[in-house]
Order: C-alpha cells, then structure tokens, then sequence
C-alpha cells in the first residue's frame, strides 16, 4: 500500500493505528494525513524511540495493511 492509497483512507485507517499505538492523538493523526514520515516522527516523541526504529514499525504496519487490503479486494 503506498503513501496516496493510505491518504485516501486515512479516515478509516487512523482507527487502526490509534489502536496499534495508543500513545497517538487524534491531533496527531489529523496533522499526518496519511504522512508516513510525520507518523514516524510522532512515534519517536510520545514513544522516545530511535527515528530508524519509527521508520521500521510504520513500514511494517503499512505492509500489514497492504496484505489485509490485497486479501480482502
């Protein structure tokens, strides 16, 4: 799933990550908008994780996505 396709869902995504990282505000998500780059930078300051590590998680959760969204369309 790439960057233009969570954009277009960001609404319904933005449930899942909240859930994936509790930590997160709905501030935080309305100003991402789909930006993986500024999801991981929230990730690194509510989670004090290293920015290669906020990359890491946030790409495995958009592969995550990409495997729930192929198998079921």
């Amino acid at each position: 799933m790439n960057e233009d396709m969570i954009r277009g869902q960001w609404k319904q995504l933005s449930g899942n990550i909240k859930q994936h990282w509790g930590k997160l505000t709905n501030d935080d998500l309305k100003v991402a908008e789909g930006s993986a780059e500024y999801l991981a930078g929230k990730l690194e300051q509510r989670y004090g994780m290293a920015h290669a590590e906020a990359e890491k998680q946030v790409r495995e959760f958009e592969r995550q996505l990409s495997k729930h969204h192929n198998t079921h369309h």
